[in-house]
């Protein structure tokens, strides 16, 4: 039976199913409600007769975003309720959300006030800040899993790819994530704490602040750009942006997780101060830093030779480094040829990429 011949059932566990919301490869979102405490809610349901191979791994992963969530209580994340299986459907009733993805403002060329962005970067942190401290990971940040309410309120949503402290869930050597916005240890399969949400979110402020993606491509492309250059400074890109900036993205976006912030509410922090017209903390560890520059009359959007992250921007890489950073790409791609790129789309997003 294929996706879109999923009929619409009345219930699911004690929910009345209203509608459906959208549905992807795995599965379909309904509308429903709990006629015990009469709420609507929103239900994400998977049926295993739908995937191909790896249909074990999904459930995991599944059950595993009911978990990761469902432990976590925060105004900005978005609420568990219930996991549950019925008939064969494996179902997650969760917070009914009437919003619009921040994808989607992106998609349509929106730009930001440093304020708004401060704001709603602030509260994606502060999300995280909490999960962090939870023991969870997030592992697919991205505009496509932030929802932005009707009162602008912001949550956080999609824990599907979430890790959870201690937890034996997921396979040594896996490569999960949204290519976009992967961090240097995603892309690698190498352990992936807190930091790579940093990373991730690096790569969030750096759309905001430009409107642009920093690296693009082939998802091969983007795991070598990733791995082994530097992304063109924002005020390349948008010169009416203070210097402070390419300060905060330069240090979210590090290659090595020990040379981000450390926490999400240090770089929430330095967000807020260069929205204020102040000097980010992470100035006083970037010696080559010019701090709030008095903005430019124009915007000229360029281009830019790929630059090394550990390296002052007119300095060319070192031949030892690129070869290893080769080396490392040569690594992964034989893994992904030998295992294959798992590609999962669906209308929320720009998709996974696994490699087993």
């Amino acid at each position: 039976m294929s996706a879109s011949a999923i009929p619409v059932p009345p219930r699911l566990g004690k929910y009345v199913i209203r509608r459906e919301l959208g549905r992807g490869a795995m599965g379909v979102v309904y509308e429903g409600f709990d006629p015990v405490i009469e709420r609507t809610v929103a239900i994400k349901t998977i049926r295993p007769e739908h995937l191909d191979e790896g249909a074990e791994d999904m459930m995991a992963r599944f059950r595993r975003e009911a978990q990761a969530a469902g432990r976590l209580n925060h105004p900005s994340i978005v609420s568990i309720y219930e996991y549950g299986e019925e008939n064969g459907v494996a179902f997650i009733a969760m917070e009914f959300v009437n919003g619009k993805e921040l994808k989607s403002f992106f998609d349509e060329g929106r730009r930001f006030a440093d304020k708004d962005t401060a704001r709603i970067m602030g509260e994606i942190l502060g999300a995280l800040e909490h999960a962090h401290r939870t023991g969870v990971t997030h592992r697919d940040m991205k505009p496509a899993n932030v929802i932005i309410l009707e009162n602008g309120a912001v949550k956080v949503a999609d824990f599907g790819l979430a890790r959870i402290e201690k937890s034996d869930l997921t396979q040594a050597g896996t490569i999960m994530g949204t290519p976009t916005h992967m961090s240097p240890e995603q892309f690698l399969g190498t352990p992936a704490d807190g930091r790579s949400d940093i990373f991730s979110c690096g790569v969030m402020l750096y759309q905001f602040l430009t409107g642009e993606k920093p690296f693009t491509g082939a998802a091969t492309t983007i795991m070598r750009k990733v791995l082994g250059e530097e992304a063109m400074a924002p005020s390349q890109l948008n010169s009416l942006l203070a210097a402070g900036w390419d300060v905060v993205v330069k240090r979210a976006m590090a290659k090595k997780p020990g040379e981000r912030y450390q926490s999400a509410a240090a770089f929430a922090a330095d967000i807020v101060a260069v929205s204020e017209g102040r000097a980010p903390a992470a100035a006083t560890a970037d010696p080559d830093a010019t701090v709030l520059a008095p903005p430019q009359e124009a915007s000229v959007p360029g281009d830019s030779a790929p630059r090394p992250a550990a390296l002052p921007a007119e300095k060319a890489p070192a031949k030892k480094s690129n070869a290893l950073v080769m080396a490392a790409v040569a690594a992964v791609l034989v893994a992904a040829i030998g295992g294959g790129f798992y590609l999962m789309g669906s209308k929320r997003g720009g998709g996974e990429v696994a490699v087993p």
